[in-house]
């Protein structure tokens, strides 16, 4: 299945700041739905590393060439698409980043809807499910784990 192919491999580093300090990792990710999506249908993601799991409220997704944004500010972006072959960059917060070497990471996409109404919709719409729950998952039906090196 293609979400097995989601996460570039080779995409794997550590966030820095202006400072040059050390403030999260990020990793590029494609959608898995052939159409793609209007990003504001974009939920955020089921991100475990190392047996660490990251929620939603602290990764960003920078895609458009747009800065990175939270899903709050996401779900705004009505007009704007995340076609099927562009890559988005997800970050996430994590003072001091990934330690050099191989990680685990298990993965999976929440996007709310794909093929028009649903009638999980609306309920969707005012609160959002969790990723990783399945609920919202379109074509990732699974957690997929991959087995990634942080890029120097």
């Amino acid at each position: 299945m293609f979400d097995n192919f989601l996460i570039r491999k080779d995409s794997l580093r550590n966030d820095t700041d202006e400072t040059g300090k050390v403030i999260g990792f990020q990793f590029a990710a494609r959608h898995a739905n052939y159409r793609g999506v209007y990003l504001s249908l974009h939920n955020g993601y089921y991100i475990k590393v190392d047996g660490i799991q990251y929620k939603r409220n602290v990764q960003t997704f920078e895609i458009n060439g747009k800065p990175p944004r939270t899903f709050e500010e996401i779900k705004k972006a009505v007009w704007e698409h995340w076609d099927y072959d562009d890559e988005g960059i997800v970050h996430v917060k994590k003072e001091g980043g990934l330690a050099p070497g191989k990680h685990v990471i298990e993965f999976q996409q929440s996007v709310l809807a794909a093929y028009g109404y649903l009638p999980t919709d609306e309920e969707w719409v005012k609160c959002p499910p969790e990723p990783g729950t399945g609920a919202g998952s379109d074509k990732t039906k699974n957690i997929v784990t991959y087995e990634l090196t942080l890029q120097e």
